[in-house]
């Protein structure tokens, strides 16, 4: 641990080393077993954040490791929500950057005002479909990776595949067409992309739909 402890130095004088210090770093190189990320993200946290951190900002940290849904919603972003913004001319891309059209034009009393709007409107959404709008994210309907989403929702060419709207229209979910709890399993033919709608009708229960091909 040489490098570590050359690294305490305070301007040329060698601090002194405290006993959870050696303890934590011993911990971190030699005694951590790795199944995934999250030790060391979960620690990592914690020092940013002087010693103290609420789980969710922790859950928040370990999300910014997880490629899959980084990969997930970069292409809702480009398939969803950055079709529809362009199309009613709010924002513009240019190569991987998405930016607001007319921005230089905003006051910064302007732009606090639009930040609240965006908000109230994030506020409203979610008191009225409450935490309906992630049950096809919790442990009850199972975790479905950035992967499987991204291939089911090609498959479905962007359109919910029961009502057949399209993605840049309402936004669409990635579901288990026979539930986990029903004994469905978590191969990609079981899983079909719906609209929230069509979604929230299914409740559980196996939908026929006809496949696009």
């Amino acid at each position: 641990m040489a490098n570590l402890f050359s690294a305490c130095m305070c301007e040329g004088r060698k601090e002194v080393i405290g006993v959870f210090f050696g303890e934590l770093a011993d911990f971190i190189q030699h005694r951590m077993r790795m199944s995934h990320i999250y030790q060391p993200a979960m620690i990592l946290t914690l020092l940013r954040s002087h010693g103290r951190c609420h789980e969710s900002a922790i859950a928040k940290a370990i999300l910014e490791y997880d490629q899959s849904q980084i990969e997930y919603y970069t292409k809702i972003t480009n398939n969803m929500v950055g079709r529809v913004l362009r199309n009613h001319q709010i924002v513009q891309k240019h190569r991987q950057d998405y930016m607001l059209v007319d921005f230089d034009t905003l006051s910064p009393t302007e732009i606090q005002a639009l930040i609240t709007l965006c908000e109230q409107k994030l506020q409203e959404y979610l008191d009225k479909r409450g935490r309906a709008i992630w049950n096809h994210r919790t442990n009850t309907a199972g975790y479905i990776s950035g992967t499987i989403r991204y291939e089911v929702l090609k498959r479905a060419k962007f359109h919910c595949e029961l009502c057949g709207i399209a993605a840049d229209e309402k936004a669409l979910e990635v579901d288990h067409i026979i539930p986990r709890n029903h004994g469905g399993s978590d191969d990609l033919s079981n899983f079909q992309a719906l609209c929230y709608s069509c979604n929230a009708m299914k409740r559980d229960q196996a939908v026929p739909f006809a496949r696009s091909p």
